[in-house]
């Protein structure tokens, strides 16, 4: 069934960027822009017009699934609490908003399917390069159509973009101590379509994440596992959707995350 899914899910998404998305970058209104549960949480008319398109053309793929959207979920939270039951579509209409907002790169669209919590399938969009990122469990990770591996960066040490934002102070200071010469800290994207795609293409070793919502991790967890990296909890469990538990640990190779999880968290 997943297979099937593919070809038609990679036109709605693309037919979404050309349309919606890409005519809206650097060209948002003042009035288009807003913020949501905080000051720097953006979403733009483009947010919500994406995740309705999508919505509407994933029920006519697969009618039988739910849908667990971003937007829809700031607007009503219940909605996620059904994230882990049974088959759903989740939805990241644009994910980096801040950068899209500021009219700045990278941002992308996510989608992904997950079924008791299981993620099935995870597709990645960059709407400015057309880079298309994807994976099906079991079935390996492609960039393009073409079957990709994970594969270290070769630095002296490990590559580490390191998502404290949403952490406390106390937090934050303690990795920045444990992280003090054992990693080669880099700046974060803001965006996760873009940060899951760097732990595959040798650009970065390491990523640790604090907030773990579904249309964030979702696509981008199953890419890297099916290309051999590992994205975990923190406590070595699989990242399952619907689990809110914070934390989560992203590497270019099991050897990688366990080198990350004992220094950050031993």
């Amino acid at each position: 069934m997943v297979l099937e899914l593919h070809e038609p899910v990679v036109a709605l998404m693309r037919q979404v960027g050309r349309d919606i998305v890409m005519p809206r970058f650097r060209n948002l209104a003042g009035h288009e822009v807003s913020t949501k549960s905080a000051p720097d949480d953006l979403v733009t008319i483009a947010d919500k017009e994406s995740e309705v398109r999508l919505s509407e053309g994933l029920a006519a793929i697969l009618p039988e699934a739910g849908i667990i959207g971003e937007e829809a979920c700031a607007a009503d939270p219940s909605i996620l609490d059904r994230a882990g039951d049974g088959l759903n579509w989740i939805i990241d209409p644009i994910d980096g908003t801040g950068n899209f907002a500021a009219g700045n790169a990278p941002f992308g669209i996510m989608i992904a399917l997950a079924d008791a919590g299981t993620t099935l399938a995870g597709w990645i969009l960059d709407p400015l390069s057309g880079r298309l990122c994807h994976a099906m469990l079991g079935g390996g990770s492609h960039i393009d159509g073409e079957q990709v591996t994970a594969r270290e960066s070769g630095a002296d040490l490990p590559v580490a973009a390191l998502a404290v934002y949403f952490m406390s102070e106390e937090e934050r200071a303690d990795i920045k101590r444990r992280s003090e010469g054992r990693f080669a800290l880099v700046d974060i994207p803001r965006c996760a379509a873009e940060q899951y795609p760097r732990l595959v293409l040798g650009t970065n070793d390491l990523s640790v994440f604090a907030r773990t919502l579904p249309w964030d991790h979702a696509a981008g967890t199953l890419f890297v596992n099916e290309a051999g990296g590992l994205c975990q909890r923190i406590d070595g469990s699989s990242y399952r959707v619907g689990d809110l538990r914070r934390g989560l640990i992203g590497a270019s190779s099991p050897r990688m995350w366990d080198i990350a999880a004992a220094a950050l968290y031993s």
